[in-house]
């Protein structure tokens, strides 16, 4: 019979290192914490059962050092590295540097990671699965007369992405031929200054759509889809609230995206977990893959509320080499559960970063309310890396109910101290759009245009 890894080194801060160290108690594993100076007094410093500084608050210097990582790893005898989300998690070198030393990596392959992480080799993979792609380039485009062609067959407007892009960034809208060669090029070169990488393709832009994602789960022989997320609610390409199931995917749908995120795990023989992300067109009612995230999302938490799935142990039995215990026939999605990722930012200044001391700090609680944060009274947020204050996921058994309970528990959660976003996302979860379920990922901004000033508690 497989063993369960021994110790597990964590290469991440916040809420995610807490939430990994959580799990690795409750399955008998020693967590061991890699920390930068600046998150010497956090929570997860305090609750891991070993930690050790790797280096200053400059995340170059620390969190996104491969070479401190795997050197810690080393030198307290881990048995694998966990990375959560951001920083490391998607770079396929440092992985590389894992699988040369014989560590455990609690994701996918070094090989996964590189061949996701290029979205035109992701896209072929996808096609060769099956799995439908949005209209475009079917490799780098690189001269104007190659995006004249291909607006010619798709028409205006385009979509000019970054192979190696992510995040909201490294993305153009083109409206017409007028500024295409201009818009190629300067692409090219922000995706070059970005991400060392000046590789674009090109898109059909669809201009009313959802940003529908399914959460996977596969052990390199099986691969289990575990329902879709709907994270339409964005503002700049960042998502602001998650929930699952999505409102506009009926039975019919969601086999459709279940059966594609399947076909592509299977196609590429993918291990750990991973999210395989779509655009869901409200015109034509049809959905298109566009890429997959190789890691542990934000916004795991709201399919564990609706799955009963703990998606970090699964993470950590996979790497461990345990096959998956559950089939898909045991899924089933219960309820409702969304998600607000509350920052420390100020509506009315462009959501600027607002870090501080917290003065005071009280969760909000009862039935279905879930808050995952690493924040406690007296706690400082640092300047030196993202905002978050934590996620609060409420669960009911209709969508109606699961917003009244979000709302409610936003009422509940108190961040003395601090400016945070929770206030401007009650507005969002209280507007008509919101509640009527049939909204795209344009609607945030049309909504932020119409108020001259934002809700705050401060």
């Amino acid at each position: 019979m497989t063993e369960l890894l021994k110790s597990v080194l964590i290469a991440n801060r916040g809420e995610i290192a807490l939430r990994v160290i959580r799990a690795c108690k409750e399955l008998g594993i020693k967590s061991i914490l890699a920390y930068s100076e600046g998150d010497r007094d956090s929570l997860p410093v305090k609750l891991a059962d070993q930690a050790v500084c790797i280096g200053p608050a400059n995340a170059a210097k620390s969190y996104n050092s491969p070479e401190l990582l795997v050197s810690a790893a080393m030198a307290f005898k881990a048995d694998a590295v966990h990375p959560g989300y951001g920083f490391l998690s998607e770079k396929a070198n440092f992985v590389k540097m894992l699988e040369e030393e014989n560590i455990g990596f609690v994701g996918p392959t070094s090989e996964h990671i590189a061949q996701m992480g290029d979205k035109i080799q992701a896209k072929r993979i996808a096609r060769a699965a099956g799995v439908p792609t949005v209209p475009g380039s079917d490799g780098v485009v690189s001269e104007p007369d190659e995006a004249f062609q291909i607006a010619k067959e798709t028409g205006f407007p385009l979509l000019i992405k970054a192979a190696a892009g992510g995040g909201g960034r490294g993305m153009r809208v083109v409206e017409s031929e007028d500024t295409l060669e201009r818009d190629l090029t300067e692409i090219m070169s922000e995706a070059k200054t970005a991400f060392n990488d000046p590789s674009v393709y090109i898109e059909r832009y669809l201009t009313d759509i959802r940003h529908i994602e399914v959460q996977v789960i596969a052990d390199g022989m099986n691969a289990i889809a575990l329902g879709e997320r709907d994270c339409t609610s964005q503002r700049r390409n960042q998502k602001l609230i998650e929930e699952a199931p999505s409102p506009v995917i009926d039975d019919e749908l969601r086999s459709g995206l279940q059966e594609a995120a399947i076909n592509l795990c299977k196609e590429v023989k993918y291990r750990n977990a991973g999210t395989i992300e779509f655009v869901f067109d409200n015109v034509e009612n049809k959905y298109y893959f566009i890429e997959m995230n190789t890691r542990i999302q934000v916004e795991h938490p709201v399919t564990e509320m609706v799955t009963g799935v703990d998606l970090i142990k699964e993470q950590l039995r996979i790497a461990s080499g345990i096959p998956l215990s559950f089939s898909q026939d045991e899924i089933s999605i219960r309820g409702h559960a969304i998600e607000c990722r509350i920052n420390a930012e100020d509506p009315n200044e462009d959501f600027a970063p607002r870090p501080g001391k917290i003065e005071k700090y009280r969760a909000p609680g009862g039935f279905g309310v879930r808050m995952d944060t690493h924040i406690e009274t007296g706690y400082t947020i640092p300047p030196f890396y993202d905002s978050m204050v934590g996620k609060l996921i409420c669960w009911a058994e209709t969508r109606d109910e699961a917003i009244a309970r979000t709302l409610r528990a936003l009422d509940e959660l108190t961040v003395d101290g601090v400016i945070t976003t929770g206030p401007f996302q009650a507005m969002l979860l209280d507007s008509e759009e919101f509640r009527s379920g049939h909204f795209n990922t344009g609607y945030v901004a049309k909504l932020l245009e119409s108020k001259s000033e934002l809700p705050t508690d401060q």
